[in-house]
Formats: structure tokens, C-alpha cells, sequence
């Protein structure tokens, strides 16, 4: 190959490897296709002395996105399994003022020492300086 090839091939190359960088029309904002959602079908409402909606409001008829997406996917109010039911039967109902009764004073707790209470307060770290103590 003579010279001039060699540089015509390794011109090209270098504008082919040039093209895919990033840039130009192709490095472009895009929409998040995961935040658009289907309009409902329009319908001509019963009552025509409606009020017009505020400004960004979510429509009435078909709640938020975030509403619509739970309906999809947990299908919206359904009856209980007979498993479920049979683990609530089995649970009991709690006592009225349980939330009360674990503050009281006659309320059964364990100390745990000061260990404890030192190690949930120990800071964060590497362990580099952790030194492992052996009681005899």
C-alpha cells in the first residue's frame, strides 16, 4: 500500500470512530416515557352546572398516577384468602389500650447493661482500631 491509501483508511476510520461519540442532534433531552399516562375517554358529565378544574389539578374521574398504578397492580379492595383469614382468626384481636400498657410501670423489661448501650453507641468505622477482649 502506498502512502496515500494509508492515510485515506486511517482518515476514515478516525471519522468513523468519531461518529459515535456523544453529541450533536442525538444528545437530546427525551421525554420519560414511564411518566406518561392514557387519558380517559371523554365523557359528557350528567350536570352541566359543573365548575371548571384548577390549574394542575388531578382529574376527578381517574385519580393520579400513582393511584392508578396500585389499582393495576393490587387490584383495588378484595376479599381475604382463607389463609390470611385463618392467621387473624388464630392472632386474636388486640387489647384496646395495649399502646398504653407497654409504657406502664408494671410492664416487664430486661436490662441490658451497658454493653448493649456501648455498642449501639459505638461510632462507625473500619475496625481498624477494634480489639477483641477475652474475659477469663
Amino acid at each position: 500500500m502506498n502512502m496515500y491509501a494509508r492515510i485515506a483508511i486511517l482518515g476514515a476510520t478516525a471519522s468513523m470512530l468519531a461518529a459515535c461519540g456523544g453529541g450533536g442532534f442525538l444528545n437530546r433531552e427525551r421525554p420519560d416515557e414511564f411518566a406518561v399516562q392514557r387519558q380517559a375517554p371523554l365523557v359528557v358529565p350528567p350536570d352541566f352546572n359543573l365548575v371548571p378544574p384548577a390549574p394542575g389539578a388531578p382529574r376527578p374521574a381517574e385519580g393520579t398516577a400513582a393511584e392508578q398504578a396500585l389499582e393495576a397492580l393490587f387490584g383495588g379492595p378484595a376479599q381475604r384468602s382463607g389463609v390470611e383469614t385463618s392467621v387473624l382468626d388464630r392472632a386474636g384481636a388486640a387489647e384496646a389500650g395495649i399502646r398504653s400498657m407497654v409504657g406502664s410501670e408494671e410492664t416487664n423489661t430486661v436490662a441490658k447493661g451497658a454493653v448493649t448501650r456501648d455498642i449501639i453507641a459505638a461510632p462507625e468505622g473500619d475496625g481498624a482500631s477494634a480489639q477483641a477482649v477475652i474475659p477469663s
